[in-house]
């Protein structure tokens, strides 16, 4: 993690370039680049807080920070009126997980170790949570118009119920996991380096950090993409999850290389499924609370796209093994939908 303590520098640049009024593309590019190493922060300290609350306390660490500094972006968007932003965000974090990071991991770890094996039926139960995942985001999308076109104010009460029910899918999954001593959503528990204040200390530190940032990149959002020529849509798919999960992403890369390919899906999978199954309901009842409901309806093409990554997925995984072929296949479809996303 040497790379991200370097990249720490972009904190006090951003802070820089947010009070001296630098121009917002400055300020988009310094706070997303801060948010790199700081969203890495927080889950090298959840590791170590992990570690040191045995495997249940530790498991479940895992399972609901795993990707507190998306959320984190995701409220400070939510905050700013940014609804559709957010929810391009949601579709983003999961395709990259499931396209981008899988892709990668395959093609590295084909390409140095040939054809890789892992649980058949680990990555069963993790492909069908997040298929059920997917299905349950696009129920309110699905049934919205018909809803609307009679009861406009159900569609929102439809999001919520859908969400309050994902929820408790979640709670039964990692209940489940729990019970059967397996990770889900996350990493191994690692031997811990830090002592106990010091990582509850970095933990906050790096919170604050990511709230901060995130105030700034919301902040000079609009302004700098008017002046790049971007849209919110593209942004929210591709650039947003990039900069809040990439530890992550190239943890899950660092596993496949090494060979073991049973803990890289469950870092690219299991990752989607917390944002699908925890991040997105808890964001919905947040926008309630902060007055700017978030209901689940989402653009068509998001809903393609996920149903594409979840059966992609569910191929990859009934024959228990991969090879650098199939990260490429994974890769180009991720391709292709970031340029058709940059159109839309």
């Amino acid at each position: 993690m040497k790379w991200s303590r370097v990249m720490l520098l972009a904190v006090p640049l951003a802070l820089g370039a947010a009070l001296l009024r630098a121009g917002p593309v400055p300020e988009l590019a310094l706070s997303a680049l801060a948010l790199i190493p700081l969203a890495a922060l927080i889950g090298e300290a959840t590791e170590e807080l992990a570690a040191r609350t045995g495997p249940f306390i530790g498991g479940l660490l895992n399972a609901t920070l795993g990707n507190a500094a998306e959320l984190i972006i995701a409220l400070a968007g939510i905050r700013a009126g940014l609804l559709d932003l957010v929810k391009a965000s949601i579709t983003g974090s999961i395709l990259g997980n499931m396209l981008l990071v899988m892709g990668l991991s395959l093609l590295v770890g084909g390409w140095r170790h040939g054809v890789q094996r892992f649980s058949r039926q680990r990555a069963g139960v993790l492909t069908t949570m997040t298929v059920l995942a997917f299905i349950a985001l696009g129920i309110p999308s699905l049934f919205s118009h018909t809803i609307a076109a009679h009861h406009p104010e159900a569609v929102e009460t439809l999001s919520l119920g859908v969400a309050g029910l994902m929820l408790a899918l979640y709670i039964l999954s990692v209940l489940y996991t729990l019970r059967a001593r397996e990770p889900l959503g996350g990493h191994a528990i690692a031997h811990a380096r830090w002592t106990l204040p010091q990582a509850m200390g970095i933990l906050a530190l790096a919170t604050l950090g990511v709230v901060i940032m995130s105030e700034i990149l919301v902040h000079a959002l609009e302004p700098a993409l008017h002046a790049l020529g971007l849209t919110e849509f593209f942004v929210g798919i591709i650039l947003i999850p990039l900069v809040g999960n990439a530890a992550e992403h190239l943890v899950a890369v660092q596993m496949a290389a090494e060979n073991q390919m049973d803990l890289s899906l469950e870092i690219a999978v299991g990752s989607s499924l917390q944002i699908a199954l925890l991040v997105v309901p808890v964001l919905v009842f947040a926008s309630l609370a902060l007055g700017r409901p978030m209901d689940l309806v989402f653009h068509p093409l998001e809903l393609v796209a996920l149903m594409m990554a979840g059966a992609i997925a569910a191929f990859i995984a009934l024959d228990g093994e991969t090879n650098w072929l199939e990260g490429a296949q994974l890769l180009t479809v991720y391709d292709m939908l970031g340029i058709a996303f940059f159109f839309v």
